[in-house]
């Protein structure tokens, strides 16, 4: 849903309260993000994400005040707040018709230089792992999307430098709530998933910004034909916990494709009247992976 015009409201002895119209079905929920010393903290980024379905929702930052806000579908959501050089925070909200939920107040802390993965081979868990993108429809809204079957592995290095991540994504997977668009996405059209049924990304190298911040540099294959890419990651840490209690580990990437770098001609498909989305695509890859050796449990179907 669109971000709704956020105002302030401040009564006697109570906190700020917010005021939103909401659309017709919709509820809404606002988040305050202060830094660690408690001052509101502007141009953080927020991502809400569907928890049943890991489609990306909304996206954006927080305004001057710390404030970000918008109307959703009734649901249950993840909202993940993330600045550099701070560590993210994620919050679980449920939005009813027709409710503005109360501000949530997140505090952002210093980060502190997160543990790297243990050397050895990491495996994704598709059950927590989420490959979405955004298109924006010509002349209409965004197009929402993701992959439901994909496999894919990191092997860590003792110098993190040196590791390598590759992805698999079965291209007929691809899924935006539209059976028709959906179809034509598979066609000779967009995807061509009979000619080229996968999607592959193979990293080449692996390049730190500070603190929690990597480019992954590589190759994506797609639609027949293979380019450079660099995904922008931000690592979000290792945990010992789960099913089986298993090591995971955890991050964040992202890039922008150009359509016409894979031969996908959205002009000549708009010049005989096809409605196709514009010529650049957001890519996400939200990665959970879990620890193998050979006595790790078998990753949960």
């Amino acid at each position: 849903m669109a971000l709704g015009l956020l105002r302030r409201r401040r009564s006697r002895g109570a906190g700020p309260s917010i005021s939103v119209p909401l659309p017709p079905g919709a509820g809404a929920f606002s988040v305050e993000v202060v830094d660690p010393v408690g001052q509101p903290m502007c141009g953080a980024e927020v991502t809400v994400t569907a928890l049943d379905s890991h489609r990306l929702v909304t996206r954006g930052i927080t305004d001057p005040h710390g404030y970000f806000i918008a109307t959703l579908s009734p649901g249950s959501y993840s909202v993940m707040v993330a600045a550099d050089g701070l560590s993210p925070a994620r919050e679980s909200l449920d939005i009813t018709a027709g409710v503005a939920l109360p501000p949530v107040r997140l505090a952002l802390q210093s980060a502190r230089q997160m543990e790297l993965p243990t050397a050895g081979t990491w495996l994704f868990d598709p059950p927590h792992t989420a490959i979405r993108f955004i298109a924006k429809h010509v002349g209409m809204a965004h197009v929402h999307g993701r992959f439901t079957r994909f496999q894919g592995g990191i092997r860590v290095a003792p110098n993190m430098a040196d590791s390598q991540v590759s992805v698999r994504i079965d291209a007929s997977s691809v899924t935006t709530g539209n059976n028709t668009r959906d179809n034509h996405l598979r066609s000779a059209d967009f995807l061509d998933v009979e000619r080229y049924p996968y999607i592959d990304f193979a990293s080449t190298r692996f390049a730190h910004h500070g603190g929690s911040k990597w480019t992954l540099h590589g190759t994506l294959t797609m639609h027949g034909t293979s380019r450079s890419v660099g995904l922008e990651t931000t690592y979000l840490g290792m945990v010992n916990g789960g099913y089986e209690q298993e090591l995971r580990c955890a991050a964040l990437a992202k890039t922008e494709l150009h359509r016409e770098d894979f031969t996908l001609n959205w002009r000549s498909m708009l010049a005989r009247g096809i409605a196709v989305v514009g010529p650049t695509v957001q890519l996400e890859l939200d990665v959970q992976a879990m620890y193998r050796t050979h006595d790790t449990p078998t990753p949960p179907q």
